[in-house]
């Protein structure tokens, strides 16, 4: 992966996700490192952030290297200064950059004019850093990826589509239910199928979250109005009402099933308290997850790790 973007799942080969997951697990017995010294990693971001700031800030520091942090009233991509041109100037400076941005085709702008590797820290299409911290929570949890079956209740949106791609690549089942005129976008779900006819992995849409959840390990949720999506809060309200993901609707999954939301939550709207604070919930660990997969990513596309796949898979 080294000098290579991530801007997409669909960068990433079923191999590269293995050992992302290995080197991740890896990291943290290994904890600081000196791997990236004297490299600078610049934040790029255009919407508010909690966890993928700080998880990239603690990855980077953690091994060895530097970070800056750019808001978007410093920078003003495509306002201030053309991207292209930002693209330029940062790639004199820095060893990556790591963008948040409300379009996806910002970020592939930037890429295309940058000389350094670019990752997508989230955009209107896609959060692979999210999807790839999942799985490597879920190997954690389960022993294993392939043959597991995951439900997404709620929008078809940036989350579940990476979540899509990366289950479909390794072999996990998925299933999400989503109300009509919130599904998952038809390249997306394209791509996904193409990768499951590889791996054997199924993969089913419909509108009844009970059908989804059904014999699930995995049971996966999140906000239904993202940043950018402000003024259509109380038509998602209406549509998905009926998506709220409930002790009812988890008793449906595997007694061992697990909860997974990418925070932040809104408690009482997709999810309730009662299991977002149980056993049950992985939430935490998901977060937690971030900076270590995100350490493992960093060094390699970087090219500083070098870690024997010891016991994975």
């Amino acid at each position: 992966m080294e000098g290579k973007d991530l801007l997409s799942i669909s960068d990433l080969s079923a191999d590269d996700i293995h050992s992302l997951i290995s080197d991740a697990i890896d990291s943290k017995d290994r904890g600081w490192l000196s791997l990236l010294e004297r490299k600078v990693l610049a934040i790029l971001f255009e919407k508010p952030s909690l966890r993928t700031r700080v998880s990239f800030e603690v990855a980077m520091r953690q091994l060895g290297g530097e970070t800056i942090y750019l808001s978007p009233a410093e920078v003003g991509l495509g306002e201030r200064e053309s991207i292209a041109d930002v693209a330029r100037v940062l790639s004199g400076y820095v060893d990556a950059i790591v963008a948040r941005t409300f379009s996806h085709q910002t970020l592939e702008i930037l890429a295309n004019h940058c000389r350094v590797p670019v990752i997508n820290a989230l955009s209107d299409l896609e959060h692979p850093c999210q999807a790839l911290a999942d799985l490597l929570t879920i190997y954690e949890k389960k022993g294993e990826l392939s043959g597991l079956t995951l439900a997404f209740v709620g929008d078809g949106n940036n989350v579940a589509h990476s979540l899509l791609l990366a289950a479909s690549l390794t072999g996990i089942n998925f299933r999400i239910a989503s109300p009509a005129g919130y599904a998952v976008q038809e390249k997306v779900l394209n791509l996904a199928q193409e990768y499951a006819l590889a791996t054997g992995a199924k993969i089913l849409c419909t509108e009844e979250p009970q059908l989804a959840v059904g014999e699930a390990d995995i049971v996966y949720t999140d906000v239904w109005t993202s940043m950018g999506q402000e003024a259509e809060v109380q038509e998602r309200h209406r549509a998905f009402s009926n998506y709220r993901v409930d002790s009812q609707l988890l008793s449906l999954a595997k007694e061992d099933a697990i909860l997974m939301h990418p925070l932040p939550a809104h408690r009482g709207e997709e999810v309730t308290d009662d299991i977002l604070d149980s056993p049950q919930s992985v939430v935490f660990d998901q977060a937690e997850n971030r900076m270590h997969l995100q350490k493992a990513l960093l060094a390699q596309m970087l090219g500083g790790l070098e870690i024997p796949l010891a016991g994975y898979r």
